[in-house]
Parts: C-alpha cells; structure tokens; sequence
C-alpha cells in the first residue's frame, strides 16, 4: 500500500524496505509534512485519525506550517506536541 504514495514524498528511502507497521511514524511525518490530498486519504484510510494523532504528537520535528496545521486541525495547543520543545542539537537555517 506504500507504493500507492506520491513517489517523492520517499525519494531518499527504497520504498521496498518500509513497512507498514514497523516505519510508522516515519511515514506519518513525511506524508503530513509534504504529501498531497490523496496522500493524506490514503494516510487516514491505513492508520486512522488516533494513530495518526499520536505520532504527530511524538514526532521530534515538524516544520513549523504543519505544526500549526495539526494543532489547528486536531484541537490540540502547539506545546502539547514534542517538537514544539524539543531542540534540535544541529541548528537551522536562520530566515532572511
């Protein structure tokens, strides 16, 4: 059912070696962060709006877009999500 993802939302990964159950969060991340609408159908249609739900919250980095999207969308405040505090170690690009 991966296979049926927008190709480039896993262009760095062989998508033969993920698996539905074991890579996830992953998976969640990545298609929330830069899939499409079809992806995001297919998303909830494999794992559910609780699962989904929970890895997001779990996740140590989203951009801050869909941060906002989710907190919005879920009903959920910014600092219950664990990238919200959690810091990476390497910094980010600053914005001009």
């Amino acid at each position: 059912m991966i296979a049926r993802f927008t190709p480039a939302l896993f262009w760095d990964t062989d998508i033969k070696t993920l698996s539905e159950t074991t890579h996830a969060a992953y998976i969640i991340v990545r298609v929330c962060m830069l899939g499409t609408w079809e992806d995001w159908l297919l998303l909830k249609k494999m794992y559910g709006l609780d699962k989904i739900q929970t890895e997001l919250l779990n996740a140590r980095s989203l951009d801050p877009k869909t941060l906002n999207y989710f907190s919005l969308i879920l009903n959920i405040p910014k600092e219950k999500f664990r990238c919200f505090s959690f810091q990476p170690s390497v910094p980010r690009h600053w914005d001009y």
